[in-house]
């Protein structure tokens, strides 16, 4: 996210030589870069923080569990880092981040709403299931990222250990398209106008089959004004601005 004078990422799970590729592309500068908000130690969400933080000196945020997770793996232990507390908004130049907890296997995982003026945008990449204080904070935003990781039919039928479906479908998984269809059809108002469909599983999921799942739960609630757009694995989605 960014404003004219700030620049923020959530999470740092690519390289730090694809995040600068991807930044570039997206018309932004890595050494710009004001802060990187953790939401949880998964390694998806924590490949370059080292690197970034080491090399450029950029602030890192992160709650004290995430944290303490970090510092048993070799590349992100001696960071330094700025702590933050669940529900306590905190400034990083002319944004206010607020992170909120979500339920995930992992120490202590965050979503985030960020907002910059009466702009808000809401980040939940992991979380097994809604929660009321996930509702209460995405609702309002004018833009959701939010994960649609898996079809149920699909993850059903994948050739994976049943351990593992459970993890993935269980409380502290990760939603599914039906899942996070009802959910944004739950917060979407009048003010949403893009959601963005993240964390889709290669072989449990299709980007056509997560969209139309999402889409005919917002038309249901009568949210047709709302966009769907992607995220992707090898290249950036479209920068949307707002005014």
């Amino acid at each position: 996210m960014a404003t004219e004078s700030t620049r923020i990422l959530i999470d740092a799970g690519l390289s730090g030589k694809e995040t600068d590729r991807r930044l570039r592309e997206a018309g932004w500068e890595l050494d710009a870069i004001d802060a990187i908000c953790v939401s949880h130690e998964h390694d998806d969400h924590k490949a370059s923080l080292g690197i970034l933080q080491r090399r450029l000196g950029v602030p890192l945020y992160s709650n004290a569990g995430t944290i303490e997770a970090l510092e048993r793996t070799p590349k992100q232990s001696g960071l330094a880092w700025r702590v933050f507390t669940n529900g306590s908004p905190f400034a990083v130049g002319d944004l206010l981040v607020e992170p909120f907890s979500v339920p995930h296997d992992s120490y202590d995982p965050v979503g985030f709403v960020v907002k910059a003026g009466d702009i808000r945008i809401g980040i939940v990449t992991d979380m097994g299931t809604p929660t009321e204080l996930i509702r209460q904070r995405l609702r309002g935003c004018r833009a959701i990222v939010m994960e649609a990781n898996h079809d149920e039919g699909m993850l059903r039928d994948a050739p994976r250990p049943w351990s593992l479906k459970q993890r993935i479908a269980g409380r502290q998984g990760h939603l599914s398209n039906a899942q996070a269809g009802d959910l944004l059809a739950e917060v979407a108002g009048a003010g949403l106008e893009v959601v963005f469909l993240a964390h889709l599983s290669d072989d449990c999921n299709a980007p056509a089959l997560a969209e139309k799942t999402v889409r005919d739960a917002l038309d249901r609630s009568g949210h047709t004004h709302v966009a769907i757009r992607h995220t992707y694995s090898d290249r950036i989605s479209d920068v949307v601005a707002f005014e």
